[in-house]
């Protein structure tokens, strides 16, 4: 059974807590206004602190984009709006060791 994007979350969210790791680090899901949405990870703490990953920019219209990038100790993505479960599995992808890089065409 394939498990989507949302539901993985949260778990590893959890995965991180331990006790310190919350009250300083976590992550943030918020809407943009062009419209999109932003999401930002910390990686500081976790097995992802020392991880590469290659940026991405791809700009399939004005409506469907995706972007991602590595910022320091931060993941950071931002997204059109209909984009946000397709960067979340980005995230995803690379935090379980392999990027799955999306279409330049859905």
């Amino acid at each position: 059974m394939q498990e989507y994007p949302l539901s993985w979350l949260p778990r590893w969210y959890q995965s991180q807590c331990d006790g310190d790791w919350e009250h300083s680090f976590g992550l943030k899901i918020e809407s943009l206004d062009n419209p999109g949405w932003s999401v930002h990870v910390d990686l500081e703490g976790t097995s992802l602190e020392t991880r590469d990953l290659q940026a991405l920019s791809l700009d399939r219209s004005e409506t469907d984009w995706l972007h991602y990038r590595r910022e320091a100790m931060q993941f950071f993505g931002a997204c059109g709006s209909m984009n946000l479960s397709e960067l979340l599995e980005c995230f995803r992808s690379w935090a379980e060791g392999g990027i799955k890089f999306p279409q330049s065409d859905k």
